[in-house]
Formats: structure tokens, sequence, C-alpha cells
């Protein structure tokens, strides 16, 4: 793990914050966050919660917890509303009262594909185990609401606006749970559409999961809570809050309400509960005409380093394993958003990347612009706006023995005026290496 002692110290809080927590599921805003909820709370701070789901889909710890097998999708929202309620119960050991707290009740495991593909949809998403295409329950705020975009984005929206938070504590863009990174990228453009009504909260993203980490696992109140390796040169600047003795115990004691999670996972959910909590996001990278491509090199996450692990666990072979991952850099050129990601040599035919490119133009609704994903697979290229397949002219695939580079034209991505971008390589069958959501501002499009 990558040593934080060069940390800052996050703010204090005062009096006058407004502070909102924002929680893919119920549980993470406790293993995230309680030191901030404790501490806000004490400097009398206003703090809120946001619950993103209820958290209804995950198989195994209901199975440990009911003690019982079950496809029935009433099982699956009673699950939800238990962990509401575990929810409930942690905050009031944390000093929020439920009123401070809300349930958007979006289906757990779903959200990355309703940003990627659910807007202006003629019919919403459908939850895997609940099976339902609107939220079903009727103590949370968007209780009927369709799954779409449309909705989370437009109660993210009215609940900043009414709250007005000075800051934002929020899941991390470089997270793997999908839910996590959706809930990152529906904030980014949520605070952008808000950006001429409310004074710009800051905003401090949390991690929760991330491939090998943290170690050890199990409950350890005598060590630091410490970054990443391979997050540690990603220019990341990490902000720690250092919990006194008595905050980090609530937090132990806070974390042991969510009962049916701890049956099967309070090795991991434990391995949170230290000395400090951590908090960073990823710097803005501003593009321009005059970029070049070496001047802008965003930092791929180096899974070399748990592939050890993984071999253990027969999930990774060496015929799906980059060693030596190189970079991926952008830059802008002829109007177009071009795209470097280094490779070895050795790999030809079984290299192949999918990169999520999603834009906002400050003149074009978010729903109406497009949600772009690429895969690629050796020189084949396959391209997605939305659910539909698309065969837009002028996008240009190069591989050669060090690198694939892409050339997308910006009219493709609706003409941004920022992007938000994930790139994710393979050497096979598992992927090998992938960046978290960077946010590029283009700040000259390139003589477009």
């Amino acid at each position: 793990m990558a040593e934080v002692e060069g940390a800052g110290e996050i703010e204090e809080f005062k009096k006058n914050d407004r502070v909102l927590i924002l929680a893919p599921h119920p549980d993470d805003e406790t293993i995230g966050c309680a030191g901030i909820i404790q501490k806000a709370v004490k400097a009398g701070a206003q703090v809120e919660v946001v619950y993103l789901t209820n958290g209804d889909s995950n198989q195994l710890a209901f199975i440990v917890y009911e003690k019982r097998l079950t496809f029935r999708k009433a099982e699956f929202i009673h699950m939800g509303q238990v962990r509401r309620q575990e929810a409930i119960n942690a905050m009031k050991l944390l000093g929020l009262d439920e009123n401070k707290l809300i349930f958007l009740g979006y289906p757990d495991f779903g959200t990355f594909s309703i940003f990627t593909r659910y807007w202006q949809a003629q019919r919403p998403y459908r939850s895997i185990l609940t099976r339902v295409s609107r939220v079903p329950y009727k103590n949370d705020l968007s209780f009927g609401s369709p799954y779409t975009g449309e909705s989370i984005l437009s109660d993210l929206e009215k609940i900043i606006l009414g709250y007005k938070p000075t800051k934002i504590f929020c899941s991390h863009p470089a997270d793997v749970n999908v839910d996590h990174k959706s809930l990152y990228l529906f904030l980014q453009i949520a605070l952008r559409d808000l950006r001429k009504q409310i004074p710009r909260p800051k905003v401090y993203p949390y991690l929760i999961h991330y491939l090998g980490w943290p170690k050890p696992r199990h409950y350890h109140p005598e060590l630091d809570l410490e970054a990443p390796d391979s997050l540690a040169d990603s220019r990341i600047k990490w902000l720690k809050l250092s919990l006194t003795p008595q905050e980090l115990e609530l937090k132990h004691q806070a974390v042991l309400c969510y009962k049916s999670q701890t049956k099967t996972s309070a090795f991991y959910l434990l391995s949170f509960a230290r000395k400090n909590e951590l908090f960073g996001d990823y710097p803005d990278i501003e593009l321009t005409g005059k970029d070049s491509l070496e001047e802008m090199v965003g930092s791929f996450l180096d899974f070399f380093k748990m592939s050890t692990d993984l071999r253990r666990q027969g999930l990774f072979t060496n015929e799906s394993l980059i060693e030596g991952q190189k970079e991926v850099s952008y830059s802008i050129e002829d109007g177009c958003l071009r795209i470097r990601v280094g490779k070895d040599k050795e790999l030809v035919r079984r290299f192949s990347l999918i990169l999520y490119i999603f834009g906002f133009n400050d003149k074009s609704p978010f729903a109406s612009m497009p949600k772009i994903r690429i895969v690629t697979r050796h020189e084949a290229i396959k391209i997605y706006d939305g659910k539909k397949i698309i065969k837009p002219a002028g996008i240009r695939l190069s591989l050669a023995p060090d690198d694939l580079v892409l050339r997308i034209p910006l009219n493709i991505l609706g003409d941004p005026d920022f992007i938000l971008i994930s790139v994710k390589a393979y050497g096979g069958k598992l992927p090998s290496s992938a960046t978290g959501f960077r946010k590029i501002v283009i700040k000259d499009k390139g003589g477009k």
C-alpha cells in the first residue's frame, strides 16, 4: 500500500458547513465516511446522507442472512428494506436522525447500465433480481420513478439545489464497483448543470472497492488506511481524516449495524475501521488543439502487482496478464480526440480495449448527448451509442507493436466541452489494466 504520510489533513468542519454524503449502497457511508459524519455533527454542521440504491442485489448476503435460497423478486425487495433499516440504525449511532437520510431506491448493480444506456429510453432498465423497472420502495423519495438516467439525474439535482451543500463526499471514479462509478458520473453532470444556480461545493471522493485493497483484511484499528500502490503515481492528491480512538470505536460499532453484510463480509468491511479515512480525486486534464500527445499522460492502474493473489484464486493466467503495461495519453488534433494506449510488443491478436466516453455540452441536455462505448479486438472495432451499434465516419484505429491509437472526431462525441473517459485493456479474457474515469476539459477543439 502507498504511504499517505505526505497527504494533507482534510480541513476542519465549520458550523455553517452543509455536508452531503452520497452513498451508492447502505454501508458505504459508514465504511467510507463514518469519521466525517461524526466530526461534522460535533462541529454543528448540517449533514445529510443520500443512498442511490437500497443494496437489494447481494445474493450471497441474502442467502447467509436469511438462511435460505430464493429467487422471488419480493424477497430481494425485502433485503433492500432490511438494509435501509440497518442504515437508519448505523446513522443514529453516529448522530444522524432518520429525517437526515434520503433513500432513492434505484437498482443495485444497475445504475451504470442506466448511465450508459437508458436515456430517452422507450423502456426503462429492468433489475436483474428484483425484476422491476421502477423504484419499488414506498418510503423512498423516488418511489415509482422509472429506472432511467433522467430520473436519477433529476433526483440528484433537486436534492443538491435544495440543500446547497458546501462539501460533498462521493464514491471514487477509480472504484471498480459499477454503482460507485455511476454515482460519481451522475454527480459530475449534476454539478455542471447546476453551475449557475449554486456555488460549486468541494467534492471529496472516497474509495471502497479496489482489487487487493485494503490489506491486511479484518479489523486493525492500530493501522493507517493507505492508498493503493497502483494509484500512488496517479496524480491524485490524497487527503486524510484522522480519527480519535472514540470515533474509531463508534465507526466499528456502526459497521456492525449492517448485520446482513457482516455475516459474509465482516473481514472486508471492518478493514476500513482504521486510524484515518482517505479522500482524493484525479485532477482535471485540460486539452487544447496545441497540446501534444506526450504532455498529457494518464496513469494506468497496474494490476501486475496483484497478479500473485489473483493467480492463487485461479482468476489470472499468464495468458491473460499484460506485464509492463504502458501509459494511456490524450490529445486534441484537427478536431479529433486522439487516445494512445501503450502495449506489450508480444500482444497482437489478444490485445483489446473497451472505452467509455461521455461528453457534456453546455448547450445540449446531457440526456441527448452520445453515450459512446468503443470495443476493439486486434484491428476490429465496434462503436455503440447507448444500446445501439453505430457506424460513424471518421473514427480511425491504428495498431502498432508498441501502442494502439484511436482518433475520434469530436462531433461524434457531441462537440463536448468536457468528457468523462475510462479505458480498460485486455490481454485475454480478463482485464489486465484500467483507468478510473478521468475528466478531460476541452479548451480548444483543435481547428474543428
